[in-house]
């Protein structure tokens, strides 16, 4: 076999001597706090079993969906969940994507034209990152969750000639903290701009069912376009953008991660189904996530630990411990422990903002969050 290149194999032990190098995790069985799991959905016997249902009254007897959506991938399954989708999300419309990633890098490369501007937030996700990169727009980045920044930028760039594109998400997934929507929404509508909002993080934890921050605040209305991912509360795999009808029209025709791939199985689509209807009247698991997230900020105030956390009211919470030498051993002593928690290293997140992340669920309980953060107290104290 040839030799593995060069450059790369240095790449590699670069990350290595940087404590930064990734690789697969192994199941450890241990206490959950680094799952997107937030409502317990992908471990749901009632889930799994309605799905299986589901497919058995509808005569569903197929393994994949056989090609892409336009060709022969867009099985009656689709318009019946999409529809359920943009209607739980009071949306006009929904379109399904094989995942967030996708989603967004279909989004931000194909709708934002050559010479419109694109604001986003700096600590966007990868795939929005990703998307842009993509674009022939112009894109600049405004400090995080800053909208006096934010309108410094709008102003240095604004023209009826280009349409303007602001990019935020509802909860960013490195920190856990939320921007003021009704801000950035007032600075679009004073400024004729486009509100974006990435809710992947939002969906199944704000909202009394679950339905996402923009919709608990009632600004649906006045939102260019939402990607929903299913990954992480609803515990299944996909995503979908709401907007309007012709937003889904223009993605269905000009979207490439939408056009060039094979479409999610009936069995995906299905769970996806089952998952909202499941979120729709189950709310037992959703205030308990919320009681969790109440008590885990209660108890890292009384531990002393709150100068350690970003400001987080999600069920993401993480505490900066900078250097990946130093949070990868804490990460590690938590593990041992029977704790996952993991630690986020450079280059993931900035140098020197090395954190561990906390994911609350429904599940967790009070003695095993009490525990986790008395441990954490002795490690970094």
């Amino acid at each position: 076999m040839k030799p593995f290149p060069r450059a790369l194999t240095q790449k590699l032990h670069q990350r290595e001597a940087n404590y930064a190098l990734r690789e697969l995790p192994v199941s450890k069985n241990l206490i959950d706090f680094a799952s997107n799991d937030y409502l317990g959905f992908s471990q749901s016997e009632t889930i799994f079993n309605e799905t299986h249902e589901y497919l058995l009254q509808n005569n569903i007897n197929v393994n994949g969906a056989t090609g892409s959506r336009l060709i022969s991938g867009n099985h009656n399954l689709y318009a019946i969940t999409e529809d359920f989708i943009a209607n739980f999300h009071q949306a006009p419309s929904a379109l399904i994507f094989n995942s967030g990633y996708d989603a967004n890098i279909g989004f931000f490369s194909s709708v934002p034209q050559r010479n419109d501007i694109i604001l986003y937030d700096e600590l966007c996700h990868a795939s929005i990152r990703d998307g842009i990169t993509m674009s022939k727009a112009k894109s600049y980045k405004f400090q995080h969750n800053n909208p006096a920044d934010l309108e410094s930028s709008i102003k240095r760039c604004h023209s009826e000639l280009v349409e303007v594109y602001v990019v935020t998400e509802s909860v960013f997934s490195m920190d856990g903290d939320c921007p003021n929507l009704e801000e950035l929404v007032a600075l679009c509508e004073k400024y004729h701009c486009n509100l974006v909002v990435d809710e992947a993080h939002a969906l199944g934890v704000f909202g009394d069912s679950g339905q996402g921050l923009v919709q608990s605040i009632d600004i649906q209305d006045k939102v260019f376009a939402r990607i929903m991912t299913f990954g992480k509360a609803l515990g299944c795999h996909g995503a979908a953008i709401l907007g309007s009808e012709e937003l889904k029209n223009y993605l269905v025709n000009f979207a490439r991660s939408f056009i060039y791939t094979t479409g999610l199985s009936p069995h995906s689509v299905a769970t996806i189904l089952v998952a909202y209807q499941y979120l729709e009247t189950e709310k037992l698991a959703i205030q308990k996530l919320k009681q969790n997230i109440q008590f885990f900020n209660q108890e890292k105030m009384q531990l002393g630990l709150k100068p350690l956390f970003v400001y987080s009211k999600s069920a993401i919470q993480c505490a900066i411990i900078p250097g990946n030498e130093k949070v990868k051993s804490i990460a590690n002593k938590l593990q041992e422990n029977g704790f996952d928690v993991k630690a986020i290293l450079s280059p993931t997140i900035p140098e020197g903002q090395e954190r561990l992340r906390f994911c609350l669920h429904s599940f967790n309980s009070q003695k095993e969050i009490s525990e986790v953060l008395r441990l954490l107290s002795t490690f970094v104290f």
